[in-house]
């Protein structure tokens, strides 16, 4: 039950991080990147990648407790 919902949102995260991957990867529209875009990029990466690891950890404590 909840390990599928959990298995769900790690699905649409990993989705989610895969298209903020290939929108950085694509050419700049102007010659000068923005700064502040790869920093928030960068923020939120970090946050999607937390969010994977504690969903990671309650997935392994439910399947060891």
């Amino acid at each position: 039950m909840w390990v599928e919902k959990a298995l769900a949102a790690v699905g649409r995260i990993e989705r989610a991080l895969a298209r903020i991957e290939a929108a950085a990867a694509r050419p700049a529209a102007s010659p000068a990147p923005d700064d502040s875009l790869r920093e928030a990029h960068a923020a939120l990466r970090g946050k999607v990648e937390t969010a994977i690891r504690q969903i990671d950890q309650l997935l392994m404590s439910a399947e060891h407790g």
